[in-house]
């Protein structure tokens, strides 16, 4: 019986491993270790699941350094395993974990879908309508539960290269989904236009909002939001 178990076990985690694969636009490394028995199986029933992944790219350029999740009684459909394909019968509640790094957020910024979103931004700079040409944005995790913002930014009717540096502090949204700024404070630069500050925010709400790591069928909720040096940590 156990060496069935292990079969049984062997090629449910490989097709779930095919399955969450065939969804992302890379992977480094990933695992998933489902445990359960034959005479379960047969009626659908799993007793835990935990994936394992590390620098997963997903849609937009987006990048997790690593992703745990973990599940505990799920409800499969048997039949869909013989096809290779793991699909839950009832919604299950589970825990997750995501870490994303300074360089993660910073690719993001400087990807070409978040820059056509700030390309397509008009802006007020001392009373004249200007469209922003993102440079460069440098997103760095200093510590001390902050988050700074150093972006170059060049007005395209002029010609010219604004410099707006500012830190801020990550808040969870009340809807659990993702990140806003609060709390922030300029550099040595004073503020060049409030509308470019709120546009380089939103855009950092934008890339933290949960939603778009969510894989097939899945929807994440953050709990906890923890500031490191050079990480963010989402508890979900």
């Amino acid at each position: 019986m156990p060496e069935n178990s292990g079969i049984g076990e062997q090629a449910l985690n490989k097709a779930a491993e095919i399955g969450l694969s065939s969804q992302l636009d890379e992977v480094e490394n990933l695992d998933v270790n489902i445990k359960t028995d034959p005479l379960k199986l047969l009626q659908g029933q799993v007793d835990t699941v935990v994936i394992q992944g590390e620098g997963l790219v997903m849609q937009k350029d987006l990048r997790m350094e690593e992703l745990e999740m973990q599940m505990s009684s799920v409800a499969i459909n048997p039949l869909s395993v013989a096809f290779g394909k793991i699909e839950l019968t009832q919604p299950t509640e589970a825990n997750a974990r995501v870490v994303l790094t300074e360089a993660d957020i910073n690719r993001a910024f400087n990807s070409e879908y978040v820059r056509s979103q700030l390309q397509n931004q008009k802006i007020h700079v001392n009373g004249e309508v200007r469209t922003i040409e993102p440079q460069d944005v440098d997103f760095r995790l200093p510590g001390d539960e902050k988050v700074v913002l150093n972006a170059s930014v060049k007005l395209v009717e002029t010609g010219e290269n604004q410099q707006v540096v500012f830190s801020a502090v990550p808040w969870i949204n009340a809807n659990g989904k993702s990140v806003s700024l609060e709390n922030v404070e300029y550099g040595e630069s004073e503020e060049i236009s409030p509308e470019l500050t709120k546009a380089l925010i939103d855009q950092t709400s934008e890339i933290l909002n949960l939603s778009h790591f969510d894989l097939e069928g899945m929807s994440l909720q953050i709990n906890q939001l923890k500031v490191e040096v050079g990480k963010l940590t989402l508890e979900a």
